[in-house]
């Protein structure tokens, strides 16, 4: 031990850093940026099973949803205009990924996230004042652009302004706030569906602007982070900001890695290009595959049309809505779960664990569906069934919000070395949000067709995704950022392509100069 640096696990080092109020204080406004996330999620599903929004902008869906109880229940919904309005924002979260990528680098993070709050108040305004469908899917779009700069900025700079061994638990924020979302917009689905007059889906869809106010506000009040600050040249600034977020002086190591990866990072020229040599495999790898993955769970297919869904299997409208409710405050409060375990039991406990409990959670629910309405989709569940059907997407639900739903978003972030964050947060936001899109897109058309057999689906995407992370995800939890290629390094099937001591990866005489060091 050096300086209060200490040898991790991993043979690199773990700087000193604890809770400071300012530490807090960043970290909890930066994840308000999941509030907008989260509540876009809510909203969009609870609407879209309110009587008057239907009636108003999709007719066709409102009288087949209107049919009588012995038409197929699996395709009551199915519309590929009723579920473009729910996609496209994701879509639109897509192209803007590429942009956002370039924003974050060059001006920083903070001012990624002021852009992100912006543009979903202004999608937020036109959603809210809709008079028809063109309105409806522009504001989505400018809520898209939102969500694209939020989702690319919130989990990078969580990441870079946390301590190493409450990397975890502050990252998480981020989802955390994402699941108050949800359930905010779940409540409100449910106090305005019965507004007389119809036009409560106005009141959930205009409310969106708050928290784009808070995200947007809130960046405004933000310092950037150290390692954005040195890679933009303002160096005594970083020290500055490095000295309050671990709260004390002696930051002189920490300062200097950060200092020496950005010079590293500067002679990167084409970043985009580089993420695709062999040495960064295991970085791209993560990038693709966590995010979708976490999207090939079926989570939004539960979270997007918990209320549409609920209905589809037999509950009356404030039942289907009231049944939203409970899956959000059973998200919230699972997610709490990963915040205070993460950095404790590791990423990959959670994983495995909550992978499991998920595959078996979605065998449960689809065999019940099965046994209701067979492949005819016809028939209505009975009261003792729902109940149980409930339980288990409750499980399902738990088992989404303290693993793959988290740490989805945490593990992309924090196993980039600086020359390549930027362009590798684009490319889980890229992949996360092109798989939103396709499987929001195609969800109402794949339970007409799969029936009951969509659980099983995803189901068997839980289990190859479960066996992805025993075999290839390394432990990270504890490792400084700036450390991470000793975890590649030193890895069963990764260290082919990182090695340390041979030229794999950045920073690689210096991370095994200094763990040999200190």
């Amino acid at each position: 031990m050096a300086g209060g640096v200490v040898v991790n696990a991993a043979g690199g080092k773990t700087y000193p850093g604890h809770m400071t109020a300012f530490v807090f204080f960043t970290c909890l406004v930066a994840s308000s940026g999941g509030l907008i996330f989260g509540y876009d999620i809510g909203i969009s599903g609870g609407v879209t099973s309110m009587d008057s929004f239907l009636q108003q902008f999709f007719p066709s869906v409102y009288a087949q949803a209107e049919a009588s109880k012995d038409t197929n229940q699996y395709c009551k919904f199915n519309s590929q205009l009723l579920t473009l309005f729910t996609s496209s924002l994701y879509l639109a979260a897509l192209a803007t990924s590429f942009v956002a990528a370039s924003v974050t680098r060059v001006f920083g993070r903070k001012w990624s996230m002021f852009c992100g709050g912006v543009t979903f108040l202004a999608g937020s305004a036109l959603n809210g004042a809709a008079a028809n469908v063109l309105m409806l899917i522009a504001g989505r779009i400018l809520l898209g652009v939102g969500v694209g700069f939020a989702n690319q900025s919130v989990p990078l700079y969580l990441s870079e302004m946390a301590p190493a061994k409450l990397r975890g638990m502050l990252n998480i924020g981020f989802q955390l706030m994402t699941t108050i979302g949800i359930l905010a917009a779940n409540l409100i689905n449910y106090a305005t569906v019965g507004i007389e007059g119809g036009w409560g889906w106005r009141i959930g869809l205009g409310l969106a602007g708050v928290p784009a106010l808070v995200i947007t506000v809130g960046a405004l009040a933000l310092p950037d982070t150290p390692n954005s600050l040195i890679a933009r040249g303002f160096n005594e600034d970083a020290k500055a900001v490095l000295v309050r977020i671990r709260g004390t002086e002696d930051v002189h190591d920490e300062y200097d890695d950060m200092v020496a990866a950005s010079e590293e990072a500067r002679a990167i020229e084409h970043p985009w290009r580089n993420i695709l040599e062999p040495k960064y495999r295991p970085q791209l790898t993560i990038a693709v595959l966590i995010p979708m993955f976490q999207q090939l769970t079926g989570i939004n297919v539960i979270m997007f049309y918990a209320p549409v869904l609920f209905l589809t299997i037999g509950f009356g409208d404030d039942a289907s809505l009231m049944s939203a409710v409970i899956t959000g405050l059973v998200n919230m409060f699972a997610t709490v779960v990963s915040i205070v375990s993460v950095d404790r039991l590791g990423r990959r406990a959670l994983f495995l664990q909550g992978g499991t409990q998920m595959f078996i959670s979605q065998i449960v629910v689809g065999t019940l569906i099965a046994l209701q309405f067979g492949t005819a989709g016809v028939g209505e569940m009975s009261k003792s069934n729902a109940m149980l059907l409930v339980l288990f997407i409750c499980l399902y639900v738990a088992g989404f919000a303290w693993s793959w739903g988290p740490l989805g978003w945490l593990v992309p972030s924090e196993v980039f070395s600086l020359e390549i964050r930027s362009a590798g947060q684009s490319i889980a936001v890229c992949v996360n949000m092109t798989l939103t899109f396709i499987i929001g897109q195609a969800f109402l058309s794949m339970l007409c067709t799969l029936k009951f057999g969509l659980f099983y689906f995803f189901a068997g995407w839980m289990f190859v995704m479960t066996a992805f992370i025993a075999l290839f995800l390394p432990e990270t939890k504890g490792v400084a950022i700036e450390e991470m290629n000793l975890v590649w390094s030193q890895h069963w099937f990764w260290g082919k392509y990182v090695n340390v001591d041979g030229g794999g990866g950045s920073r690689r005489g210096g991370s095994n100069r200094r763990s040999n060091g200190v």
